[in-house]
Order: structure tokens, then C-alpha cells, then sequence
């Protein structure tokens, strides 16, 4: 099995909670950790705990597997579709006009 990256999991960390508007404060408020265990975390210095890891990726809305590794659950894709299902019919055609030009030729 291979190592965690610690400096790219902070990275996902803290583009994710910027993505939902969080600060720092906050999210350390919501695990009951201090702003510089969150800020350490978010630079990659130090591990997390297995308990506050499940707190995160609940609060992050993201699963542990993507803080982890990067790579998406099934729970990560169902939470994107149903965000993409609550937008204005406009943003949605946006989104399905850039997932055809992403998508290879078949």
C-alpha cells in the first residue's frame, strides 16, 4: 500500500473548503481542533487522526478516499449530480456543453 501524499491532501483540504466559503476558523470550530491544526493539516505538516478525518470529509462534503488519494467515490459523483441537478436549466446546458467537449471521441 502505498504512502499519503500529505502536502497534496492539504492542497484538496483547503481548495475544498475554500470552494464551500469556510474559513479556517470555522472548520477548526466544527472538529473541535485548533485553527493551527487546521492550517498545518492544510500544508501538509502533520497526519490527521482517523475520527477527524470521517468529521472532515463529512464537513468538506467529500468522501475520506478523495481527501486521501484524490480519487472520487460513487458518494463524491452522486453529491456533484445532485448540486448540478439544483442549478438553473442554463448553468446545467453550460456544464453538459463542457462535459461533451471534455469527453473523448468515441
Amino acid at each position: 500500500m502505498g504512502s499519503v501524499d500529505l502536502r497534496a491532501m492539504g492542497g484538496r483540504i483547503q481548495a475544498r473548503r475554500k470552494q464551500l466559503g469556510y474559513t479556517q476558523e470555522q472548520l477548526a470550530g466544527w472538529m473541535d481542533v485548533s485553527i493551527q491544526m487546521v492550517s498545518n493539516l492544510e500544508r501538509g505538516n502533520k497526519a490527521i487522526r482517523i475520527d477527524n478525518l470521517v468529521r472532515l470529509s463529512e464537513l468538506l462534503q467529500v468522501s475520506a478516499d478523495y481527501l486521501l488519494t484524490g480519487q472520487g467515490s460513487e458518494r463524491d459523483f452522486q453529491s456533484l449530480a445532485e448540486r448540478i441537478a439544483r442549478l438553473p436549466d442554463h448553468d446545467r446546458r453550460l456544464i453538459e456543453v463542457l462535459v461533451d467537449h471534455c469527453e473523448p471521441e468515441m
